[in-house]
């Protein structure tokens, strides 16, 4: 009889399903998704790539990761450029500490490009971000996309009903407007763009001006409570003038 138990209970364990473990939890998933289309050659690509890296080096950053109840963010990397060509270079990394992201950084310094060219699919970029969001393996209250580029979309799939999606999804929608090329960029970024709980767009003058511009973007969308940070300008040449350029307040 003891044998026939132990038959039977043997049996009987190969349909058990072992419970899954739940999820990995963070404060905030975010998706950098870095233009990777023809106007942007190859060494404004590396720009973009080394302002990312030494912005995850930044002690103010490692703040603003552990700044949240759960102390981590999550954080994926992807380039973008025509309607079919989106490359994830990073995929999803947890943050728990300055360790993870000075980690985080080599990688992003190591990460080579993988699309070389193309046009403005802006619409499909954000596509393809929202549903890295929506099947990353980790929970998240606060979930962000943040695009970058130097131009409005030009092709591929409609912006606006992309857009509608995300929102719709609770996803925040940010953008980096680089205004080398197109000086109105920040403004159709803000009009076309971005959307969702304390949404912005902050301005480059240049790929040179990305780095401190990448920085404070991180900074701002990662803190909690979110920080107020300056919304223009953000070139460095004109970096001294923003108090007296300020209109004035009310």
């Amino acid at each position: 009889m003891t044998r026939l138990r132990w038959v039977l209970a043997a049996y009987l364990s190969l349909f058990i399903i072992p419970a899954r473990a739940a999820p990995p939890e963070v404060d905030a998933l975010l998706v950098l998704a870095i233009d990777s289309s023809s106007s942007v050659d190859r060494a404004e690509f590396a720009l973009q790539m080394e302002g990312l890296a030494a912005a995850f080096r930044n002690g103010e950053v490692h703040a603003a990761i552990t700044s949240g109840p759960k102390h981590s963010v999550a954080v994926a990397l992807m380039e973008w450029s025509d309607p079919n060509w989106q490359r994830v270079g990073v995929p999803w990394r947890i943050l728990r500490s300055a360790g993870d992201a000075l980690k985080l950084a080599d990688e992003i310094d190591t990460t080579p490009r993988l699309i070389d060219g193309g046009g403005t699919a802006l619409g499909n970029a954000l596509s393809v971000a929202v549903r890295m969001i929506q099947s990353a393996p980790i929970k998240a209250e606060r979930k962000i996309i943040d695009i970058s580029g130097d131009g409005a979309q030009n092709l591929g799939r409609a912006l606006a009903p992309v857009r509608a999606t995300a929102l719709k999804a609770g996803i925040t929608l940010n953008g980096l407007a680089i205004v080398n090329e197109e000086p109105d960029l920040e403004d159709y970024y803000r009009a076309a763009l971005i959307g969702g709980p304390e949404s912005f767009v902050l301005r480059a003058a240049n790929y040179e001006d990305f780095t401190q511009a990448i920085r404070q973007k991180l900074i701002r969308e990662l803190s909690v409570p979110i920080a107020k940070a300056p919304q223009r300008p953000l070139s460095l040449a004109a970096l001294g003038q923003s108090e007296r350029a300020r209109p004035p307040t009310e």
